[in-house]
């Protein structure tokens, strides 16, 4: 319980944490936010990190003079990148190794040729929306790797993905970020980003809900 209030607190305070880290570590900042964005993206075991909210808490803090938000950007779409292609290499391998080889008890080969069929039909579409879904995120590169969605067509959408993901929050957050209303509820505007995130999740299991009641 301590762990999950700890990072609770973190996430809804991040602006303070994160001004903290800027204060105490300077340049190192950008090292520090490589690493939790890469993380995030490119290991399925950390889902739970802080992704939109510190893209644009970044941006806000940017605003203020603490960070150079190109130089934030750029390194950020960079980790986003790596992230997706190290947990799409992970996948693929996984793919290859338990599948190919006939190793897997528990999901069927043909299960994994339609998964296989769809990310080569509309697979682009969902590393691309995706970086835009928490949790979401992080797997949607893995299963991509897992169903050996071509390594080309993935690399092309995971690159534009991750642009307008961190681009569009992470400016997002330098552009207002110097308006005396966002300083004053920063707070409350990463609580609405989370949100707001998460409501596409929420309609899908709802949804998903819905038609499994709907099943005789």
């Amino acid at each position: 319980m301590e762990i999950l209030a700890g990072l609770l607190d973190i996430v809804l305070r991040l602006d303070v944490h994160l001004g903290a880290l800027v204060h105490d570590y300077g340049a190192w900042v950008y090292a520090i936010l490589f690493a939790v964005i890469f993380a995030e993206t490119g290991l399925v075991v950390t889902p739970f990190l802080p992704g939109d909210s510190l893209l644009f808490v970044a941006g806000a803090l940017a605003a203020l003079g603490g960070l150079d938000v190109h130089l934030l950007v750029a390194s950020l779409t960079a980790a986003a990148i790596l992230g997706n292609t190290t947990n799409y290499a992970i996948g693929r391998w996984l793919g290859r190794r338990y599948f190919d080889e006939g190793r897997s008890r528990w999901v069927k080969r043909e299960h994994l040729d339609r998964t296989h069929a769809f990310y080569e039909r509309h697979g682009g579409a969902a590393v691309v929306i995706s970086r835009f879904l928490p949790i979401i995120r992080t797997y949607v590169p893995f299963v991509a790797g897992l169903a050996q969605m071509g390594s080309a067509r993935f690399t092309a959408y995971n690159v534009g993905g991750a642009i307008l993901w961190v681009g569009s929050l992470g400016y997002a957050g330098y552009f207002f970020g110097n308006l005396p209303w966002v300083r004053a509820n920063l707070s409350a505007i990463i609580v609405g980003i989370i949100a707001v995130s998460l409501v596409p999740l929420a309609v899908a299991a709802w949804k998903a809900r819905g038609e499994g009641r709907a099943r005789p």
